[in-house]
């Protein structure tokens, strides 16, 4: 029998994530389906059970279910923990088991694809929500000089330092606000926050960017007005998250199918499309 997946979410009709699995399938000679759900506000919980009561392996989830997702498995991995939310749900007779793969696939997108070497680097995380607190553990694993984390409201940087501090393993952890930025360099600044969204750039202090730095926008599909704002102010490199999505699916396949797949092939197709 097909063992069938999804992704849950709303909106979700914009999702590459069954294109994406697709080709996975297809690379590595997998038997599965993959669809997407759109799931009411208030109704994630019962879309869930009900693809698991239709034979359902496994689900990957987005806005703004991650939460809920978290709150819904009974089991989770320590990222996940960690950053207390879950997009990839994976059900089995023991119950439903909850992980994070964002951090993952941001950490193959940076060293693997954009052939960075994260350790000994000043790297700058801006944000301090959902999508900021993902990715911070794998960024601390890579053993950085300095991860600073910035946001717009300095105390929900310092709150998430704070929460963080006990599992840097003696990795230099900062927090606070853009103003904070001033008179600071950093090798590597990532946009975890939704300014992108609205197409709009955090109001950073000037001369943040160091030689041969990059910018990384966790938005993809354009050229965002952070990664404008980056060119303008020195960024050498640019880079939208396109290759963290596609990482991270490869991670939630790999846990799912135990088969790791080649994602040079599927990002070089939607670079094109």
């Amino acid at each position: 029998m097909t063992d069938r997946y999804a992704v849950i979410g709303n909106p979700v009709a914009h999702s590459k994530s069954p294109q994406i699995h697709a080709v996975f399938a297809e690379l590595t000679l997998q038997d599965m389906t993959y669809e997407a759900i759109l799931a009411p506000p208030d109704g994630f919980t019962q879309a869930v059970r009900t693809f698991m009561a239709a034979g359902g392996r496994g689900v990957n989830v987005t806005v703004p279910f991650k939460l809920d997702a978290y709150a819904l498995a009974a089991t989770r991995s320590p990222r996940a923990e960690a950053a207390r939310a879950v997009n990839t749900l994976t059900f089995s007779p023991r119950g439903i088991h909850g992980d994070n793969t964002d951090g993952v696939g941001l950490i193959a997108d940076l060293t693997r694809n954009l052939g960075l070497d994260l350790a000994g680097r000043r790297i700058l995380l801006l944000g301090a929500g959902g999508a900021a607190r993902g990715v911070l553990l794998p960024l601390l694993e890579t053993k950085p000089a300095v991860l600073t984390l910035a946001n717009r409201m300095a105390e929900k940087a310092r709150a998430l330092k704070a929460a963080f501090e006990p599992l840097a393993d003696g990795c230099a952890i900062e927090g606070g606000g853009f103003a904070e930025l001033a008179g600071r360099q950093f090798d590597v600044v990532i946009n975890a926050t939704s300014a992108s969204l609205s197409d709009e750039a955090p109001l950073l202090p000037a001369g943040l960017y160091a030689a041969d730095s990059l910018a990384y926008d966790m938005m993809y599909g354009k050229t965002t007005a952070f990664l404008v704002a980056a060119r303008a102010q020195g960024a050498a490199r640019l880079a939208d998250g396109l290759g963290m999505l596609v990482e991270q699916a490869a991670e939630s396949f790999f846990l799912w199918r135990g088969v790791r797949p080649d994602t040079v092939p599927v990002l070089e197709l939607l670079r094109k499309s």
